[in-house]
């Protein structure tokens, strides 16, 4: 009877594992620096796709917190269907619907997109870094999905990178044992390791990698930044795309390897682990729980002389940054006003009272910037100077530093698209991106005063059809075909204009209200009309 059990029990994981494949493919084959991988062909699609594709060596045991390792070549052919686990997180964000094979440290692969016939070469690449606060995410969730951006005429590729405390631990025995004399920034070596692996090997599937862009959103379009700044990335990039975010204070700024390694002796000494050796012998489990108990959501950045040998305002002022096209932009509701109104009323009063806290020697300034004669004026102020104090301030100033600092074309946008209803009614919009469940108090969602954050994500990659928890209407699709349009074009030029698009002016060094790209159902070119909220910014956040 057991013999029968377990025969059915193998049957059914059979039937289960074909009805999990894609029908319509057949497997291809593809060499890699470092051996053969086994992909799909989709015939309907025409796109080939290799899921779950090592990088660098798994980060596990000794190499735990160390730079990623170069890939041990392997013999006969690696299987790459399936998306390989994300890095070591906790559900954070609501809408991150990950595909991926669970949860795990050994989480260093890629995954690959491409158009490409048997004769296709020189096509242009692009790799995309999720976001998620260096705390969340991964290259596998659908939003991100390759496929819509390869029709276009592209590599697409996706990346994990490590996240939290398995990403950005620093500690003074790990800068010790290091070559560079520093620790930290795991991750952002981790995306390093990934583009020295698009270089080596992206010719396989028909791309050139002397045409990379490098994209990403939130926590992604730091990465870039940082990417765009770093000696270790130069050489690797031929154009950079930015969402919403970059590494510049306030937003996911770097400390000093020595505040680094300090927020890392103490998290030492409360998990009791008296030495590297210790902290290396903990289980995945213990980390994560630790980090929890903790309540430690964060480990910074870190100006390692390394990686990151200074601020970004410093490098690109010094013209030390990637030459390329940067094409950034941010949206028009990044954070709700309650965000800034903490709980009160949106009324005049309370308005001018919170902005005096938050400056309290130029508070005249910041109130004649951010009108507040109403409610209503206060509640569309208070979304502005919320989204500006929360990531579009970093976003705009990176703009600002590389447009004056380079020979190369800088395009700026305003994605302003509103959101249309969910089609679940018992979820409501998180506070900066997301869906969250409505519990039995949950108030009333505030009317959407614009674009939240992270909202343009599967506009921009075409991905609308993958994300099932908005309704989509006709004018959704028509920007996401615009956006898309946008991105591929400048993926393969480095100018986001082509036919049958709204033009789109790149901004001059010297333009006091450079032009901005409203991206919305009718897409157009604006003088930017809000310099004076970043300039007044710009003065209070680099005394």
């Amino acid at each position: 009877m057991k013999r029968l059990i377990y025969a059915l029990a193998l049957m059914a994981g059979t039937f289960l594992s074909v009805q999990g494949q894609n029908k319509n493919a057949f497997a291809v084959q593809t060499k890699t620096h470092a051996g053969t991988i086994e992909g799909q062909y989709d015939t309907k699609s025409g796109i080939q796709t290799y899921f779950g594709v090592p990088f660098a060596e798994p980060p596990v045991g000794e190499l735990r917190w160390k730079a990623p390792q170069p890939l041990k070549p392997w013999s006969g052919i690696k299987e790459t269907k399936a998306f390989g686990p994300r890095p070591m997180q906790k559900l954070v964000y609501g809408d991150m619907n990950s595909r991926s094979n669970g949860v795990s440290e050994d989480c260093l692969y890629l995954n690959v997109w491409t158009p490409a016939s048997r004769n296709t070469k020189d096509l242009p690449v692009l790799v995309y870094f999720y976001g998620g606060g260096n705390v969340a995410g991964d290259g596998s969730e659908p939003r991100y999905d390759g496929e819509a951006m390869a029709k276009k005429g592209m590599v697409v590729v996706t990346t994990n990178y490590r996240l939290n405390i398995f990403g950005y631990f620093a500690h003074p025995e790990l800068s010790a044992e290091s070559s560079y004399k520093a620790s930290g920034n795991y991750g952002y070596l981790d995306q390093v390791a990934a583009l020295k692996w698009v270089q080596q090997n992206i010719a396989q599937f028909g791309g050139d990698p002397k045409k990379v862009t490098i994209a990403g959103e939130s926590a992604g379009s730091i990465s870039v930044s940082y990417q765009m700044a770093s000696p270790l990335a130069k050489g690797l990039i031929a154009g950079a795309i930015g969402e919403s975010g970059a590494g510049i204070y306030p937003t996911l700024p770097p400390v000093a390897l020595a505040d680094a390694e300090k927020i890392g002796t103490d998290f030492a000494s409360k998990a009791k682990a008296t030495s590297l050796k210790a902290l290396r012998a903990l289980s995945s489990r213990d980390l994560y729980e630790l980090q929890n108990e903790l309540n430690l959501s964060r480990f910074p950045v870190v100006l390692d002389g390394y990686f990151l040998p200074k601020s970004l305002p410093e490098i690109f002022t010094a013209k030390q940054q990637a030459q390329v096209p940067l094409l950034l932009g941010w949206n028009s509701a990044e954070i709700p006003a309650g965000a800034f109104l903490m709980g009160k009323t949106p009324t005049p009063e309370n308005f001018r009272e919170l902005v005096k806290k938050a400056f309290p020697e130029s508070y005249e300034q910041a109130l004649a910037l951010y009108p507040h004669a109403n409610e209503e004026q206060v509640a569309l102020s208070a979304t502005a100077l919320g989204s500006d104090r929360f990531i579009a301030y970093s976003t705009w100033k990176w703009f600002d530093l590389h447009r004056k600092n380079s020979q190369q074309p800088v395009y700026r946008y305003l994605y302003s698209k509103l959101r249309p209803a969910l089609v679940d009614q018992n979820l409501t919009a998180g506070l900066a991106g997301g869906t969250l469940k409505k519990e039995g108090n949950t108030p009333a969602a505030p009317k959407a005063l614009g674009a939240p954050h992270a909202c343009e994500i599967e506009y921009c990659m075409g991905n609308l059809h993958l994300i099932k928890e908005y309704a989509w209407t006709p004018d959704d699709y028509k920007v996401s075909e615009t956006m898309s349009s946008y991105f591929a074009n400048f993926i393969k030029t480095g100018n986001p204009n082509g036919e049958n698009l709204p033009q789109w002016d790149a901004a001059t060094p010297d333009d006091a209200n450079p032009p901005v790209m409203v991206i919305d159902t009718q897409s157009k070119t604006e003088r930017a009309s809000d310099e004076g909220r970043y300039l007044f910014l710009d003065t209070f956040y680099q005394k």
